[in-house]
């Protein structure tokens, strides 16, 4: 019968010699990435208003060269001249919108202001619409607790405009640093991809520049198909803005054309703020517009979108819309804006390695041989 045992079995010992030298590359690797990750969150809104200016500068490029190439004379080809030109346009579009509504609002608002007596004394004088109205529903208890929460809200208006003032401010900073960050990717962006281009071995430099012009060719047909849509809905939400009488309708037109260049959620927070204002002329008026904005919406975000941006950026409309639900998820409005050619250029990458490494095996053709 076997042993279940064996005896005199010699033990061998593992020993793993570890140098300091060893201990030392590892803590000196993870004192990095801990510095590097850290330095990432500290400069994190530096690097998104990096990332969206040359987001925005890869879309502007074609205008630009375009632009550039049809000056006359000497000037042809001159892109620090065409990029001023192009800067100037899209300034004198931002003034006149700030020029159609910021006045008015302006105006409203100091005419609200100088009402509220007015529409407090309807309220206490119970011989009026209003307190008649109050005292046959029995609604005495909800407005003296709102008269005290607007008391309390307008002892600290002053805090509340100073925050108001201060995200202004920032967002005014913001948006200067992202245009002046644009202008100057539009004038050094060729010059340094001159120099990206001495990095690489010659006989990759040829494939490298398929790639990215591939990237590039994605990019720029996303722009080109979310300008189109962003007018498409501007136009479609300002023919009811007129024929209802509400007011702004050429300064809301440019909040629709602002919107519609975010994916998937950018028409539902247009659909609030033209609601909202349609709400000043008539309630009607702010319902009409918007079940009609709404609905466009649907029909934008599902049909044409899709689509559009599918036929755009060579990728499937259920890729398009995955992408770009996706991108919300991971970093909002910002997500939603960049996802879809994000997503393209993965995928250019990824059957760019497929291809080169024949990964994928060419579909088999099944014939019926009976």
């Amino acid at each position: 019968m076997p042993s279940l045992f064996i005896k005199n079995k010699k033990v061998r010992k593992v020993e793993v010699v570890v140098s300091v030298k060893t201990v030392l590359q590892v803590v000196l690797v993870v004192l990095i990435v801990s510095i590097g990750i850290s330095a990432i969150k500290q400069s994190s809104h530096a690097l998104t208003l990096i990332f969206v200016a040359l987001f925005l500068a890869i879309g502007l490029n074609a205008p630009v060269h375009w632009l550039a190439e049809k000056l006359p004379g000497k000037k042809r080809g001159n892109r620090t001249l065409a990029t001023s030109l192009s800067f100037v346009v899209i300034l004198l579009i931002f003034a006149g919108f700030a020029a159609s509504i910021v006045p008015p609002l302006v105006k409203q608002t100091g005419n609200f202001i100088d009402d509220v007596p007015h529409l407090v004394e309807d309220v206490r004088d119970q011989n009026s619409g209003v307190g008649k109205f109050i005292r046959q529903h029995n609604l005495e208890a909800q407005v003296d607790k709102f008269s005290d929460q607007l008391a309390s809200r307008l002892s600290n208006i002053s805090n509340s405009l100073v925050g108001t003032f201060s995200k202004i401010t920032s967002s005014i900073f913001s948006m200067v640093s992202v245009l002046v960050l644009v202008f100057m990717m539009l004038i050094e962006g060729p010059r340094w991809l001159d120099v990206f281009k001495r990095f690489l071995p010659k006989h990759k430099r040829e494939h490298a520049e398929v790639i990215a012009n591939d990237m590039y060719k994605v990019i720029k047909g996303y722009v080109d198909i979310q300008i189109l849509l962003a007018a498409m809905a501007a136009i479609f939400v300002f023919v009811p803005l007129v024929i209802l009488d509400v007011s702004y309708p050429v300064a809301l037109m440019v909040v629709v054309f602002i919107c519609g260049l975010i994916p998937l959620v950018g028409h539902t927070i247009g659909a609030i703020l033209v609601s909202l204002i349609a709400l000043t002329t008539s309630p009607v008026a702010a319902l009409i517009i918007f079940i009609y904005y709404v609905t466009y919406q649907q029909i934008e975000n599902y049909v044409l979108q899709p689509r559009l941006q599918a036929n755009a950026t060579n990728m499937s409309p259920l890729l398009v819309f995955s992408s770009v639900i996706i991108g919300v998820s991971f970093n909002g409005l910002l997500g939603g804006l960049v996802a879809i050619p994000i997503a393209g250029c993965i995928r250019i990458l990824v059957l760019d390695y497929v291809n080169r490494r024949n990964l994928l095996e060419p579909a088999e053709v099944i014939t019926d041989t009976k």
